[in-house]
């Protein structure tokens, strides 16, 4: 199973606070961990929200919001894409990991939807459904063995 491991922001991620040196060894370390166990599948740290922009979708309209967006701890600064056997062997791996923060910080786990939790769908629905997800795979594929 998939999930997807997310880093919830603080006040100082927001700021644009940079992690220190030594924050980003240890957490270089425990990705390399994750790498050679087959676990990690993706991951990145994410700019601060006066970075970003949301887009709110109401009916046929878009609006779309610059952020800085409040509510730090509600805000994402970085994530993981996980391949575990179960929600449990990722609270594990969770629990080995260097504090991503200075200070008090928050994780979430969050399993990822996977096509067999579609499998009332039609046939021609699941279909459309694997379609993007073959392309991506395939064009990941090609980029990993492009020569620089």
């Amino acid at each position: 199973m998939r999930v997807m491991v997310m880093v919830k922001a603080t006040n100082d991620s927001e700021a644009g606070v940079m992690p220190s040196e030594a924050l980003l060894t240890a957490m270089g370390r425990y990705n390399e961990e994750l790498v050679k166990a087959g676990v990690l599948l993706a991951g990145e740290g994410l700019k601060p929200s006066a970075k970003g922009k949301r887009v709110r979708f109401a009916g046929e309209r878009r609006t779309v919001i610059d952020g800085p967006f409040t509510e730090a701890k509600e805000l994402v600064a970085g994530f993981w894409l996980w391949q575990v056997k179960s929600v449990e062997e990722a609270v594990e791996w969770l629990k080995r990991c260097p504090n991503p923060m200075p200070g008090d910080s928050e994780v979430e786990i969050r399993p990822v939807f996977e096509m067999e939790d579609f499998a009332g769908l039609a046939p021609e629905r699941l279909a459309q459904e694997q379609r993007p997800r073959d392309r991506s795979d395939a064009t990941a594929a090609t980029a990993a063995t492009a020569k620089p």
